[in-house]
């Protein structure tokens, strides 16, 4: 009988095969849950640590670190004589934690009190402190660079959450001594004008970073630093004792004409270089927030003006050099009047110079003169000459903001415009222009382009080696080879024969009151009517007065621009009585700083004409009045005794008398005689007086009477009295000025008006 199974046996056995695939799953799906597991991990971990690696270790360095950036040491300028013209010093930033400072309204009231000194710095006061405290960062920004007074009383507090930064501050030792050419640097210690704005990068070198490791309580564990790598120090070629002369003299002229700006520019004739760059109003770089845009501009090189009569030497040079004129020539002045295209132009009214030579031409500064020898040049070689003297380009001096001034090509030239710009209309300049104009005349007729710094600055910021000192000297020749840019624009026969007859203009011309004792001097006066805004016309009210001029003249070291815009006090708008005489007072004192030696007569110190009234300019018809220019000329300075107080009482008295005192009624213990003023054109006839003056009759001389006589004439008999003149007008006297009889003192000048 077969064997049977049990059917419990069977039924266990047909089980098994389902259990171990139900285990099976069960792993896999375990082992699954574990990949999502780990893959989410993992990518947890690489978004972590790679995607956002780099902002959670800023994160982490904003909580365990402060980073602070090490501002290098700017570079120095010096002048030519490695004295300092802008430094570096080291003072006190004042900083906060705001997170560990519990009351940060009575922090900031307590702040404010101390550093907020000036009403101009906004970002001291209480507000803003305040404000920048509640944003409850990890840094704050109390005070910049604060003094050490203010520092010290901080740091008396003790007050939680405050600390202190060590930064460098930008310090001018002179103040305002050549600000608009040094500039001057912001709070972030970045260059805003002139050389620190020019060459920024140079100066201002490489900033470091020091990081500080702090604890959970934001204790400093440590610290470790990156140098920062110091700017360049430039050398300058402005003399520091030639720009304090330059800028004092300019002092003198704006307190005495209160023009709206002036400028000096004074140059190395055989380098270009410039060694004084005086304008006025100035400003003090050490109080940069007290500064406005006007007085930043820098005049010499960023504003233009029509240069009037002293563009007259272009002409003259390009006829010199063209063999078209020399300067004994004969050109017809035609009376003063010509027509060209259609316009009339005539020189000064009361001045009708004929047939004269080409040098008295430029003395006289007859706009026909000029025009004759432009023509005879000829337009397109005329324009050659203009361009070639620097003008209507810029020159490439290392200052920021340089025009090219405005000089149009000749193929947009008018009809007339050949004679305009001759005259000096119809072109603008700058006084840099005009100063390297006159030096290229006095070196032999090489132009050579104008510098304020000694050397280029290397590039990059790595600093340069230690400088070296550069004094001036003067008799120095032209540089061999010459520098780029520079070129021949006369022939140094034309050049010498300019020198020639600019000295002519001082000795005999418009230019009298810029006359040296001790050295000779050439030069040329200018007169430029602006041009109203609100007309676009020319103004009559309006001027520029400009001078520019060299000494000495045989062997010339320094060329001087003055440029006066819109002198209104002083009796007097003209070149020849506005910056004549600041080309005598600084070119003096240069000279004699320099100790360059006299090739002229060294004379008794005479009194120069203080007010700047006395004489009548080549650029404007208007007749003089002849009483007006002598009590000008005759002006005694401000330290005269005769203009002490109880002269100045005694003119008082006089003043408001009915009757003027007569000499007998002087106090017998102080003889005296009556010299009188000139009366108004208005008032008495010149030979009368309207007020009187008391001087002591010592060393006084009587007036002869020159009515009636030839200028020649007039000269010797005022030589044999002992007495100057100044001339106006040509032809013989018609009215002088004091009257013939009046007691006047040895050396006066007396005024003489001449017609035909």
């Amino acid at each position: 009988m077969p064997n049977r199974i049990p059917s419990s046996y069977s039924t266990r056995n047909s089980g098994l095969p389902r259990t171990v695939p139900l285990r099976r799953a069960r792993f896999w799906l375990v082992c699954l849950f574990f990949i999502v597991w780990l893959g989410a991990i993992a990518f947890r971990l690489f978004w972590l640590q790679i995607v956002h690696h780099h902002d959670y270790i800023d994160r982490a360095q904003k909580q365990q670190q402060r980073t602070f950036e090490v501002a290098p040491r700017r570079g120095i300028l010096y002048d030519r004589n490695l004295h300092e013209l802008a430094m570096t010093v080291q003072v006190d930033s004042i900083y906060a934690v705001p997170t560990e400072i519990n009351d940060k309204k009575s922090a900031a009231s307590t702040l404010a009190s101390i550093v907020h000194t000036d009403p101009a710095d906004a970002p001291t006061g209480e507000d803003q402190i305040a404000a920048r405290l509640a944003k409850n960062n990890g840094f704050a920004w109390i005070a910049r660079r604060v003094t050490p007074d203010v520092s010290t009383k901080i740091k008396s507090l003790n007050l939680k959450g405050i600390y202190f930064q060590k930064e460098f501050q930008r310090s001018y030792p002179n103040t305002e001594i050549a600000a608009q050419v040094l500039g001057y640097v912001g709070i972030d210690d970045t260059g805003l004008g002139g050389i620190e704005q020019k060459f920024e990068p140079q100066l201002h070198g490489v900033p470091g970073r020091m990081y500080t490791a702090m604890d959970a309580r934001r204790h400093i564990l440590g610290s470790t630093e990156s140098e920062p790598q110091p700017g360049q120090n430039l050398v300058l070629s402005i003399d520091e004792q030639i720009q304090f002369m330059a800028e004092s003299a300019l002092d003198h002229v704006m307190a005495r004409t209160h023009a709206d700006n002036g400028t000096i520019v004074i140059q190395d004739v055989h380098t270009g270089q410039i060694l004084a760059l005086a304008i006025r109003p100035t400003f003090n770089p050490n109080q940069f927030r007290r500064t406005t845009p006007a007085l930043l501009r820098d005049h010499a090189v960023s504003d233009v003006y029509e240069p009037g009569s002293t563009f007259k030497l272009v002409a003259y040079s390009a006829a010199m050099d063209a063999g078209v004129a020399k300067p004994d020539d004969m050109v017809d002045c035609q009376g003063g009047l010509i027509t060209l295209a259609g316009r009339v132009i005539h020189d000064n009214q009361g001045e009708h110079p004929g047939v004269i030579p080409v040098h008295k031409a430029l003395e006289i500064s007859s706009d026909v003169g000029a025009i004759k020898m432009a023509l005879k040049v000829g337009q397109d070689k005329y324009s050659d000459y203009v361009r070639s003297f620097g003008f209507g380009s810029r020159s490439g001096v290392e200052l920021p903001g340089e025009t090219r001034g405005l000089l149009r090509p000749v193929t947009k030239w008018g009809p007339s415009s050949i004679g305009s710009i001759a005259m000096g209309q119809e072109i603008a300049v700058t006084p840099v222009q005009l100063v390297s104009m006159v030096s290229t005349i006095a070196n032999g007729g090489i132009y050579l382009p104008p510098h304020v710094l000694m050397s280029a600055p290397q590039s990059g910021a790595q600093p340069a080696a230690q400088p070296q000192p550069s004094p001036f000297k003067p008799g120095g020749q032209l540089p061999n080879p010459l520098p780029t840019g520079a070129h021949r624009v006369i022939s140094t026969m034309a050049a010498a024969q300019m020198r020639q007859m600019m000295e002519g203009v001082i000795l005999y011309g418009t230019g009298k009151d810029a006359q040296l004792n001790g050295y000779s001097a050439g030069g040329k006066t200018g007169t430029a009517q602006k041009i109203d805004p609100a007309t676009h016309k020319y103004s009559k009210t309006m001027h520029v007065a400009s001078f520019a001029g060299i000494a000495p003249v045989n062997n010339p070291v320094i060329a001087v621009a003055i440029v006066m815009d819109n002198p209104k006090a002083g009796g007097s708008y003209y070149g020849a009585a506005v910056s004549a005489p600041v080309f005598q007072e600084v070119a003096q004192q240069v000279l004699e700083y320099l100790g360059v030696q006299h090739d002229e007569p060294v004379h008794a110190q005479k009194t120069p004409p203080a007010s700047g009234k006395s004489v009548a300019e080549d650029d404007h018809g208007d007749s003089p009045d002849v009483n007006a220019l002598y009590a000008a000329i005759n002006d005694l300075p401000s330290d005269d005794p005769l203009r002490q107080q109880p002269v100045q009482q005694t003119i008082a008295q006089a003043a408001t008398s009915p009757q003027p005192p007569a000499a007998s009624s002087a106090p017998a213990q102080n003889p005296a005689t009556t010299v009188s003023t000139p009366p108004s054109p208005a008032a008495t006839p010149p030979t009368q007086s309207s007020a009187s003056v008391i001087i002591p009759t010592a060393n006084t001389l009587k007036v002869p009477s020159l009515i009636g006589l030839p200028m020649r004439q007039v000269i010797v008999i005022a030589g044999d009295a002992g007495l100057e003149v100044q001339v106006i007008g040509s032809g013989t006297v018609r009215e002088q000025a004091p009257a013939a009889g009046t007691m006047v003192a040895p050396g006066t000048r007396i005024v003489v008006h001449c017609a035909r």
